[in-house]
């Protein structure tokens, strides 16, 4: 049924009295995804783009967890990431903490940084390993070897440090490229802001982040905010650090 449904939403952005709604996907004022999470459970991911952020508000608004970026590389550290983490603990609203993985430095360095950084994560969500590419590097993409190599690192600093798998979050194309053959145990974050995420994924993962220009109120700077929702099959609190 959800498949006839955005089969005949595509049909009308291609008819020619569809415009209007043609040109709004186009340009994200019109959110297909939307038509399909009314009964998730929702949350955000955040770093230094929203500033002050008030997770009681979020909650307000029907926000029931986050992720905080706190680091990328083998060196930086997201500059709000402490007082995000802070206030989210205050706000008593699950939250958990990203890297963004870099292809030019070491993996085990990158680990270094994120654990040192974020410190404890007991009672906290699965840390995530956030997996893009750069325009330029998309363009001149890593090969498939060296990712593996240096996400393995990574991930073998992490699960030693706190004894849990961390959650991988990706597209798709991305998945099917570098991830599916060596890490499909790891739990999935899939991101497709344009169509459901189970037309391409199935039911094979965990969070999808649907949206990447929401509005909510709640925080400063940079207007919009990802949305995602946890997949119904799975309990939040399973998420949890021990």
């Amino acid at each position: 049924m959800r498949r006839l449904v955005v089969t005949l939403l595509i049909l009308l952005a291609l008819a020619g009295g569809g415009f209007w709604f043609y040109n709004g996907i186009i340009n994200r004022e019109i959110h297909l995804n939307d038509l399909f999470v009314g009964n998730y459970i929702k949350g955000v991911d955040v770093s230094s783009y929203q500033e002050n952020v008030d997770f009681e508000k979020l909650k307000a608004q029907g926000i029931e967890f986050a992720f905080i970026k706190a680091t990328e590389g083998s060196t930086h550290v997201d500059k709000t990431f402490a007082e995000k983490w802070a206030a989210a603990e205050s706000a008593n609203l699950p939250a958990g903490a990203y890297h963004y993985f870099s292809y030019k430095s070491s993996g085990v360095t990158q680990a270094e940084n994120f654990t040192s950084t974020v410190g404890d994560l007991s009672g906290r969500l699965l840390p995530v390993v956030d997996l893009e590419l750069t325009p330029e590097e998309v363009e001149n993409p890593p090969e498939k070897e060296s990712v593996v190599r240096s996400l393995r690192a990574f991930l073998a600093v992490v699960e030693e440090e706190y004894g849990i798998k961390p959650i991988l979050y990706s597209r798709q194309d991305y998945y099917q490229k570098y991830l599916a053959d060596d890490f499909s145990k790891y739990p999935r974050w899939i991101t497709n802001v344009f169509f459901p995420v189970f037309i391409e994924a199935g039911d094979n993962w965990a969070i999808w982040q649907y949206n990447d220009r929401g509005v909510l109120e709640g925080y400063e700077g940079e207007k919009y905010i990802d949305l995602n929702v946890l997949n119904k099959n799975i309990d939040l609190d399973t998420l949890l650090v021990n």
